[in-house]
């Protein structure tokens, strides 16, 4: 994913579909080449990655 797409995403109320390894994720926040995210299942914590590896569906 791009850095623009991501903020753009983060900044939108429509809910996107967005995954990080093939696992359903929300943006948290976005800082230069990286987001924090939270997954949508509960169990796996937080955590920074970067933007080029979220992708949207």
């Amino acid at each position: 994913m791009e850095i623009k797409r991501a903020y753009d995403i983060l900044n939108n109320k429509e809910i996107k579909e967005v995954l990080y390894n093939d696992k359903p994720v929300w943006i948290q926040s976005v800082s230069n080449q990286t987001a924090k995210i939270g997954f949508l299942d509960k169990s796996i914590p937080e955590t920074d990655v970067y933007v080029k590896d979220l992708y949207e569906c």
